[in-house]
């Protein structure tokens, strides 16, 4: 798959896992967003939780369990350490979820993925 595909892809999956998250009540702040060091994919809210989600979308549940290891969850933990005071209310609980996107499977939301 070449670069494009893959972005293409990606945007794909992120689109998928935001409605997804709206159809289980949670509300997208923002997609895509970048700061130094860092990037996440989805920010969400459903009450008092922040939630900041990586999306993955691969071809098999087996490829799609060994996409998300430390360094991107590390990346994702940066950007929702620089993010969150724009983001939180008072009372807010925060915390990094997942998503896996697999072909003819639905969503797979894994919920507080990052102990730091």
């Amino acid at each position: 798959m070449n670069r494009a595909e893959a972005e293409r892809r990606g945007r794909f999956a992120e689109q998928l896992a935001a409605i997804w998250l709206r159809l289980h009540g949670w509300r997208i702040l923002a997609q895509r967003v970048r700061v130094r060091g860092g990037e996440v994919d989805l920010i969400a809210r459903r009450g008092r939780t922040l939630a900041f989600v990586e999306v993955k979308a691969r071809s098999s549940d087996d490829a799609a369990d060994m996409a998300l290891d430390r360094y991107r969850l590390r990346r994702v933990a940066v950007a929702a350490e620089r993010l969150a005071p724009r983001y939180m209310r008072d009372g807010d609980a925060l915390r990094i979820d997942a998503m896996f996107i697999v072909p003819r499977r639905l969503p797979r939301h894994l919920p507080d993925v990052w102990q730091g």
